[in-house]
């Protein structure tokens, strides 16, 4: 029997966290191998335990989290990967994927990634951070690079503001990830 295709969900810091537990309980459930790899911003909201739970695997929290054999988590992750994706992503790790700056568990393997893996970002952040020029010009870089994007959203956001920002249904993304990887 093959092993399940491996999906590894980059969780980075916005409130959207929390949306990510349930991604990835919706991912495991449809038979992928899902690998969290939560960003230190990311553990302000969301615990590495949950994770752990839901998806019966451990959970990446640092660049040199250990691990049975000699083979580094980052690089082995990203040597696995079928499909990385990150939900939510915030402007920050935009940035940093886009620039290919890697100071993190998240950004190391993003830059180390198989070159056949799919890419899939799912936004969330303050709309006037997702409009403003510098983070389009990242989301044009990455799209020119093969990343997908999905999201954002318009509605009420957590500052307060109502506007495009929120990150995409969960439910849509998932199906986006099944669509990605049974294709």
């Amino acid at each position: 029997m093959n092993e399940p295709r491996l999906i590894v969900l980059g969780v980075s810091g916005s409130i959207a966290a929390y949306k990510a537990v349930d991604l990835a309980s919706q991912l495991t459930k449809a038979g992928f191998r899902v690998q969290v790899v939560l960003t230190s911003d990311a553990q302000k909201f969301v615990s590495p335990l949950t994770f752990k739970t839901v998806t019966r695997q451990p959970v990446v929290t640092d660049l040199y989290d250990e691990e049975e054999g000699w083979k580094p988590a980052h690089i082995r992750l990203a040597d696995e990967a079928s499909l990385f994706l990150v939900a939510p992503v915030t402007a920050n790790l935009l940035a940093k994927i886009s620039l290919g700056l890697a100071d993190d568990a998240l950004s190391c393997i993003a830059l180390a990634l198989n070159p056949e893996a799919k890419v899939l970002l799912a936004p969330a952040m303050n709309g006037k951070m997702w409009l403003h020029p510098a983070t389009q010009g990242h989301v044009l870089n990455l799209k020119n690079r093969g990343a997908e994007f999905i999201g954002p959203e318009e509605g009420l956001l957590s500052c307060g503001y109502e506007g495009l920002g929120r990150l995409w249904p969960v439910e849509e993304i998932t199906g986006r990830c099944i669509a990605l990887l049974t294709s």
